[in-house]
């Protein structure tokens, strides 16, 4: 039996921010795959309720609390974290970011401390988050940074979010080449606008907003990110890497 078809053990898997929208269904899927889950978010509770769900159906899961901004936080989570996963973490997925509470501003008004607190936790968050992650990455770990669609055709008023995810993108880049000597990789998900908690607040046509422009003509919900973040981390993918793969249902192609 080729060996990427054989039964593998369960491995660890970080997923930030994930206390609910995509972080919640993407640890859901890695929790549905097998693997244990640690669920990290500044809201412990959101995480505590993520975490007792996938319990729930029978798999492990862990609640840690974190702010990716801030370095003792994240080193103090790498290490919970490990040692939940018995000495490694196989799987970082930074999926923690500022986009609920984002107003839409022209670039000219855009108050410089919400400029600031975007680029901390949407940017800085992943660059701490995988530094401290790093000396629990065997080799074949994975690394899947969330980015966004809307850093190939831009968004009016929202300089900072759209910055920020084209930063995480050249970020996975950099990482992708300096821990590809330890044969881990490291890309990048780029959802399309998907319908989350945090989407509905944003807009009264949240199901509709840009179905039109697809080549799947339905609204994207979280659940749709699952496969692609699970195909990223498989073993199968183990020579992708420093890449960018949007899912949006076909509403733009690069």
């Amino acid at each position: 039996m080729p060996e990427s078809t054989m039964p593998q053990p369960p491995r660890t898997v970080l997923v930030t921010g994930a206390a609910g929208g995509l972080g919640r269904a993407i640890a859901e899927g890695f929790a549905a795959a097998g693997d244990r889950v640690a669920i990290a978010d500044i809201n412990f509770d959101g995480a505590q309720a993520t975490a007792e769900a996938i319990r729930g159906t029978g798999a492990d899961a862990r609640a840690f609390k974190v702010d990716v901004t801030d370095l003792a936080s994240v080193t103090e989570l790498a290490a919970g974290v490990a040692e939940f996963g018995n000495g490694s973490i196989d799987v970082v997925v930074n999926n923690a970011a500022i986009y609920a509470t984002i107003k839409r501003s022209p670039f000219e008004q855009i108050d410089p401390d919400e400029w600031d607190l975007v680029m901390g936790v949407n940017l800085k968050g992943p660059w701490l988050v995988t530094r401290a992650a790093s000396p629990y990455l065997p080799d074949g770990g994975r690394v899947v940074n969330l980015a966004s669609a809307t850093i190939f055709s831009g968004s009016a008023e929202w300089a900072h979010y759209v910055a920020s995810k084209g930063g995480v993108v050249a970020l996975s880049r950099v990482l992708a080449k300096e821990l590809g000597a330890r044969n881990i990789t490291v890309n990048a998900l780029a959802p399309g606008f998907t319908l989350t908690e945090a989407s509905y607040g944003h807009m009264d046509n949240a199901e509709t907003y840009g179905v039109d422009r697809g080549s799947i003509k339905r609204a994207s919900q979280p659940e749709d990110m699952v496969g692609a973040a699970l195909f990223l981390a498989s073993r199968g993918a183990g020579y992708i890497t420093g890449q960018t793969l949007v899912v949006d249902g076909g509403r733009q192609f690069i």
